[in-house]
């Protein structure tokens, strides 16, 4: 394998790290490792208006959660500008570009015929073999290039096939403004060129592009490098992603309790395959990954098919593994529940105690966190509905009488609060449920949990018999 390969992602830091960016991270990333490349991260931050610090710190933190990581320094596109003025003079001295002076005027004339003649608004070349003292003293003017205008441009694109495009379609792009800044088009093949990239995986929003920047490739007689345009995500209804379907930030799913080697799973079976297989370790994917198994279609995002795959995760994670998930939460959601991060030792010792029954359930870090609950709770427990409803008068006489069987308990485990229970029910002559359903009760404030004596054994005698007091002295 070649040590050749470079990919990169970048991302214009106009919001956070969204859904389908992540994936284009993901698969870069695949891309790279598998053939023991490097893969570069740049931020597109020409766009000052919308760019921001924010933006830039969220794509950043994304990239880290997911396990992500990148070689070398970010680079960020705005701070080469000198550069890619530098390559577009360059362009213009070697007659593969000229000085366009047409007023914004002008330009509005041109769209409004193209609309009114029912074509494609586009430049008409009004400035390409004029004579650039024509133009009036002092007019501004940008830099178009002199785009061929007979023949196809043609992309062989490794997830779309060929693709051409007949060159009279496409117009004389600007590639400088004319305060001198660079556009988008011209910048990223100056850093794709400049930073070594040999091969873009990206969406195919981007398709279009692609046919653009080869062209300027061309005019610099510099290398294109090999292409993937890979679809766009759709929801579960096939339409175009929106946040009803989950086009939210990565940081969202981190904050609704996901955890990262789930969603990248998620993330890369979301238009590639690899047989049947659908839970890959991240070596696995290292190993598997390749252009050619990405599909044409658009990917369909389903949110409950994720839950799953992140409860499959939770039940495979080590209970402190777990339990160090849940600590990283607790700075946005802890507040909420009287919680800090980290746990103080003896609610953490328990949290990771009682963890191989909680985990067993849950979805998410917030459903394993909310179904903890009982771990946490303050004296005394405050119940939901279902609970109050068990705990009527005849319950807690229950209660009140099964207290002494367990306080005289010489050793308290699972095994021997069971015991004792079990012998309480049959001395009564009531159901185990009869008695087991109100202790549930009780003691985690719920009517569901972990099994009952895995509570008891994990809250310990002390805590136990104060909960259960608590509530047996309740009229």
């Amino acid at each position: 394998m070649s040590s050749a390969v470079v990919t990169r992602f970048a991302p214009s830091p106009t919001g956070y790290l969204h859904i389908g960016g992540a994936r284009t991270a993901l698969f870069n990333w695949l891309y790279a490792r598998h053939h023991g490349g490097r893969m570069l991260l740049r931020i597109e931050d020409t766009d000052r208006e919308r760019s921001t610090q924010g933006a830039i710190d969220a794509i950043i933190e994304g990239m880290r959660w997911l396990g992500l990581d990148w070689d070398g320094e970010v680079i960020f596109q705005y701070a080469r500008a000198a550069r890619h003025r530098e390559v577009a003079e360059s362009l213009l001295a070697s007659g593969h570009a000229y000085r366009c002076y047409a007023s914004a005027e002008e330009l509005a004339e041109m769209r409004e015929r193209a609309r009114a003649e029912g074509r494609p608004a586009r430049y008409d070349g009004r400035w390409r073999d004029r004579d650039p003292a024509e133009a009036p003293a002092g007019m501004p003017f940008v830099i178009r290039l002199r785009a061929p205008t007979e023949g196809e441009t043609v992309v062989e694109d490794a997830v779309q096939g060929r693709v051409t495009w007949a060159n009279r379609d496409l117009d004389d792009l600007v590639l400088l403004r004319s305060d001198g800044s660079p556009t988008y088009m011209l910048a990223v093949v100056v850093d794709d060129h400049d930073m070594g990239v040999t091969q873009i995986i990206r969406g195919d929003d981007h398709l279009t592009n692609a046919a653009r920047q080869t062209q300027i490739y061309r005019a610099l007689g510099w290398e294109v490098p090999a292409m993937a345009h890979i679809p766009l995500i759709h929801g579960a209804d096939g339409a175009k992603l929106s946040k009803r379907h989950g086009a939210l930030g990565v940081d969202a799913y981190r904050d609704l309790g996901y955890l990262p080697a789930a969603l990248r799973n998620y993330l890369v079976r979301l238009g590639w395959s690899h047989g049947d297989q659908e839970i890959f370790s991240t070596q696995e994917m290292i190993d598997a990954f390749g252009l050619q198994a990405i599909g044409r279609s658009p990917a369909r995002f389903d949110f409950a098919k994720l839950e799953n795959l992140n409860g499959l995760y939770i039940r495979g994670a080590s209970d402190a593994d777990l339990v160090a998930a849940i600590e990283t939460m607790l700075p946005g959601i802890g507040a909420a529940r009287g919680l800090g991060a980290p746990l103080p030792g003896a609610l953490r010792e328990r949290f990771v105690q009682a963890m191989p029954g909680l985990k067993e359930r849950a979805k998410t870090l917030i459903e394993l966190l909310d179904s903890a609950y009982y771990l946490y709770a303050a004296r005394p427990l405050a119940l939901d509905e279902k609970a109050k409803g068990l705990l009527g008068a005849e319950a807690r006489a229950r209660l009140a009488a099964v207290i002494p069987d367990l306080e005289k308990l010489p050793d308290w485990s699972a095994a021997t609060t069971e015991a004792a229970v079990r012998q309480f029910a049959e001395s009564s002559g009531v159901k185990l449920g009869q008695v087991a359903q109100p202790l549930r009760a009780a003691l985690t404030g719920r009517t569901t949990s972990p099994p009952l004596f895995d509570v008891l054994a994990v809250l310990g005698r002390d805590e136990s018999l104060a909960r259960l007091r608590d509530q047996a002295a309740q009229s």
